[in-house]
């Protein structure tokens, strides 16, 4: 049976092209050394999923093979949800633990520290990830939103006003200010020029908008905006970077989580030019927790994401999704996922047990294993392991001992991350905050020219009334009496001059 297994195994798992060690094969319980679970380069932008329960070792797994494609010279972008994947920066230390495993694997090991960029969507110590509102495009952000088609219809006649009349939408604040406009002041303008705007729609589209707000989405958006060429940097030693995005505050924003997500996909979608089949991919992106970015998307969103991910790898990017569960990940998405690494699932409920069953059922059926038996009976830092091999055609399932990571297992401390941002090449030019002229402050200054405008002409109209209704000297009583009379005396005076005037007298005959 070991025999068998061993020449099944070794001949599944060779590879004609540059590939890495994941660790060794396991056959009722025991390593067999011969059986190298090799891992193609190749074929890892066929995107991958790393499951298991807490404590199973997963997060370890993805540090594993992040540090793999460092070595080859292939970028990587970590989500670090937890907060313990830092410790890729510094070299891991040895243990009786690790020493025995190695051993066993009859492998050397050789601790190492890696390149890595620490990255931030909030205000943690690192460099700040941020996006305009103008990137994401109407039907992106109307996806994001969750809004329906009239209210994405609406959404798009605000982005294309804003490209008529040369209002930059970068923040979330030059959103709501041309949305207030154009169902206010503005209303007439936008509606002979684009036809009728529904109240209703507006308002919700600007909850929605506060919903996203409320989850400090404010500081995702606006400039400088980060660039996706950024991601694909070899450092000087000529190994790839490592791009820790330190998501720990993340858990209570999953809607931020999940648009940033998006937007990057999209981008680096948008950005990269098709390299058809590489002997290695471009970059490799690592979703921890990857149940945060399914669990608040809508269908829409969903739908993007699906499409993302099976045009994607013509781009030479890999994804690979680390989860509890496998059914954390939508079927559409789980289905164009080609290398699967399944740690250990715990059975406590029967639903646990049909959990298992069905995952059980995900994978390649074998002659070695009960796989569903075997899924809640494999120790920390083994696992469940299939990929696609050069031909595009699963490799036989194998129970796995794998490799524990080179770097160090743990957190930074404050002064290492410190140490690490102020090495940062990317700090300098991310770190400013650049607030330029844009809807907000342009429509801002039109409407105060228009109020200081309209306050001017009413000034001016009252002052024309009030001149015309108040009386003026001459219209008193006192000084009309007092006119008259002297009047009276000036006409007597000049007719006496002209001895017209005088009291009359009698003829003398």
């Amino acid at each position: 049976m070991n025999d068998q297994f061993e020449s099944t195994i070794s001949s599944g798992y060779s590879f004609k092209g540059e590939a890495v060690q994941l660790g060794c094969g396991i056959i009722n319980g025991e390593i067999v050394p011969g059986t190298k679970i090799n891992m193609p380069l190749k074929t890892l932008n066929r995107h991958g999923l790393i499951a298991g329960a807490t404590g199973t070792g997963k997060t370890k797994t993805l540090q594993l093979i992040s540090e793999y494609l460092s070595d080859a010279s292939v970028p990587v972008v970590l989500m670090d949800i937890k907060g313990d994947l830092s410790g890729i920066a510094m070299p891991g230390t040895p243990n009786d633990k690790i020493k025995e495993r190695y051993e066993k694997l009859g492998l050397p090991y050789q601790p190492a520290g890696y390149p890595v960029e620490l990255l931030t969507l909030s205000n943690e110590k690192g460099v700040r990830l941020r996006a305009t509102v103008s990137e994401f495009g109407p039907i992106l952000f109307s996806k994001i939103l969750g809004l329906n088609d009239t209210q994405g219809g609406l959404v798009s006649l605000i982005f294309k006003y804003c490209d008529d009349q040369k209002l930059p939408l970068l923040d979330l604040k030059d959103f709501i200010k041309v949305l207030q406009y154009i169902s206010d002041e503005g209303k007439a303008e936008i509606e002979k020029a684009y036809g009728k705007i529904s109240t209703t729609s507006t308002g919700t589209i600007l909850r929605k908008v506060i919903e996203l707000q409320q989850q400090d989405a404010d500081i995702f958006f606006g400039e400088p905006s980060f660039a996706v060429d950024d991601l694909l940097r070899i450092s000087d030693d000529g190994r790839g970077m490592i791009h820790i995005l330190r998501v720990t505050d993340m858990q209570n924003r999953p809607k931020l989580f999940s648009t940033f997500m998006l937007q990057l996909l999209a981008e680096l979608y948008a950005t990269c030019p098709e390299e058809g089949d590489l002997d290695k991919p471009k970059l490799v992106l690592f979703i921890d927790e990857a149940h945060l970015l399914f669990q608040e998307a809508s269908d829409a969103l969903l739908e993007q994401l699906e499409t993302v991910i099976k045009l994607i790898r013509s781009k030479g990017i890999g994804i690979f999704f680390c989860t509890q569960n496998p059914q954390d990940v939508p079927a559409a998405i789980l289905s164009q996922l080609g290398l699967k690494i399944q740690h250990a699932l715990r059975a406590f409920t029967a639903a646990d047990r049909k959990t298992i069953k069905q995952a059980a059922e995900n994978f390649p059926i074998t002659a070695f294993y009960k796989t569903d038996e075997l899924l809640t009976q494999m120790g920390i830092g083994e696992a469940l392991v299939t990929l696609l091999n050069e031909k595009g055609v699963p490799t036989p399932l194998v129970h796995t001992m794998l490799c524990s990571p080179r770097s160090r297992m743990d957190v930074l401390t404050d002064t290492e991350i410190d140490a690490v941002v102020r090495k940062s090449k990317l700090a300098p030019k991310y770190n400013q905050t650049v607030d330029e002229q844009s809807a907000y402050e342009i429509l801002t200054a039109k409407l105060e020219e228009a109020a200081k405008k309209t306050a001017e002409e009413e000034t001016e109209k009252t002052t024309r009334k009030t001149a015309k209704q108040e009386p003026g000297f001459f219209d008193n009583p006192v000084v009309k009496q007092a006119g008259r009379t002297a009047a009276s005396i000036i006409t007597r005076s000049l007719l006496g001059a002209l001895g017209l005037g005088g009291k009359s007298k009698k003829r003398i005959w």
